[in-house]
């Protein structure tokens, strides 16, 4: 499979064009210049070709050592590390200096070109055709992005790099929908297991969640070796949310970088928004959740507000506290932390809080131990004889309420799923059971199976023959 890496300047639809080949509507898409920053990485395919594809940042003049320019630079270390380089201009605009410079920049990497002029739908920027001869490219392979016209011209131009091709699928490929993947992905997740014992071991999915300059990127890049994304000292500087495969520890790995989730009532900008959306539709997708909390500013409301979401959503936690060389009392600091966030958010009583520093690497092996841990613990499952020995003891221990005159029965306890542990309990009256006598048995489950860190389900059912 050969490697394509999408350039050009800003707004010329190089993210358009990256959702079309990829059949995803994933990659963060507006009329204003610079949305993307960092390179983002799927498959992309024409008919029976299949490509790895790359969506980079614009290509601009910027001061050195700015953000701009630190996107440039990103853009074409992404070129170097393609076979083929898919250098896309605007037709509608027509060639440019910005076009020319780039042009030349892109010729020094000594990488092969398919020069592409977007926006010529329905005949529209055929004009710039001829113009963008002049870049030295060879023939100018006229596209629409927004529409899919030019797949075929596109399929001839990348033929030379493509190898053998397999047989094209006997039924058309539709573009996925983000609800169709979501939907998909938690059947994918209660199907990994199974995959394991029959062939290789399916790849552990994790998050990396946060406010903004919380250091999420930087933990990234410290867990992959290497300058992945984009970091600085601006806030909010990821917006795609960014997939990398990787091998820790001899286990296979899917890590995810997520843009900074501010409070709602702060997002008033509509690319912030869409990189909030993408970071929800990230934790969606994992399996276990790393939370990285700034220790300078730790445990704010909105810390907690992220921490109800991934609790909402199944997802197993571990929380990392960054910066932790810039604490000074160290010990009272940790505790308190505890007593916080058990305080808040009692759903995820045990979570693993592990002090880290993500930019001098220190307890990085501690935290992705707890993360490996907690994902067991959120694949457990608990045999029906010691769930039901459990809930006789725990009823004599603090009998359930009187409704009505009359006592609720606890009859029958089995597991029915795991990721999260999700537990079905078969009694009288159910649907009255108050809420705290539910969380009283969600404490006590935790205490005596040792689940920490994740949330517990108990769906509540009529009483009746669970052997029928």
């Amino acid at each position: 499979m050969f490697t394509v890496a999408i350039v050009g300047r800003p707004n010329v639809g190089k993210s358009t064009l990256f959702n079309r080949l990829t059949g995803t509507p994933f990659a963060l898409v507006d009329d204003t210049p610079g949305v993307t920053r960092d390179r983002r990485e799927a498959q992309g395919y024409i008919g029976p070709m299949r490509f790895k594809l790359f969506d980079t940042a614009g290509l601009e003049n910027a001061k050195e050592g700015s953000l701009a320019q630190r996107m440039s630079n990103h853009s074409e270390r992404a070129v170097l590390d393609a076979d083929v380089a898919l250098f896309v201009i605007d037709g509608r605009a027509g060639l440019t200096p910005e076009d020319k410079h780039f042009a030349s920049r892109i010729r020094k990497t000594g990488k092969p070109v398919v020069l592409l002029v977007n926006k010529c739908e329905g005949g529209k920027g055929r004009e710039s055709l001829q113009e963008a001869y002049r870049l030295g490219f060879g023939d100018p392979v006229p596209f629409s992005a927004a529409h899919g016209e030019g797949m075929g011209e596109l399929f001839e131009a990348f033929l030379p790099y493509a190898g053998e091709l397999p047989e094209d699928e006997p039924k058309k490929r539709r573009k996925k929908k983000k609800e169709e993947v979501v939907e998909k992905i938690s059947d994918d997740l209660e199907d990994d297991l199974l995959a394991a014992e029959t062939g290789p071991i399916p790849p552990l999915h994790i998050a990396i969640v946060g406010r903004p300059n919380a250091g999420k990127s930087t933990l990234f890049n410290r867990l992959l070796g290497y300058e992945r994304t984009l970091t600085g000292p601006e806030a909010g500087i990821t917006r795609d949310s960014i997939a990398v495969d990787l091998e820790y520890d001899g286990k296979p790995l899917k890590l995810v970088d997520t843009a900074g989730m501010r409070k709602r009532g702060n997002v008033n900008n509509k690319i912030e928004k869409m990189a909030v959306e993408d970071s929800n539709r990230s934790i969606q997708y994992a399996q276990v959740v790393i939370l990285v909390l700034d220790a300078e500013f730790a445990l704010e409301k909105q810390d907690l507000i992220i921490t109800d979401h991934i609790e909402t959503e199944g997802r197993a936690i571990v929380v990392a506290l960054n910066k932790w060389d810039k604490v000074v009392d160290k010990q009272q600091y940790l505790k308190d932390a505890y007593i916080r966030l058990e305080d808040v958010m009692p759903q995820v009583q045990g979570v693993s809080i592990v002090p880290i520093s993500a930019e001098r690497g220190t307890h990085i092996d501690k935290l992705m131990q707890a993360a490996f841990e907690a994902f067991e613990v959120w694949n457990k499952r608990i045999p029906t004889r010691r769930l039901n020995e459990w809930l006789d003891a725990a009823t004599q221990r603090h009998a359930p309420p009187i409704m009505n005159g009359r006592r609720m029965k606890l009859r029958y306890m089995t597991q029915i799923k795991t990721r999260p542990p999700t537990f079905a309990l078969f009694a009288s009256k159910a649907e009255k059971m108050p809420d705290s006598y539910k969380r009283y048995l969600v404490n006590s489950m935790r205490e005596v199976f040792k689940l920490p860190g994740v949330p517990i389900r108990i769906v509540l059912k009529k009483n009746k023959n669970p052997y029928v």
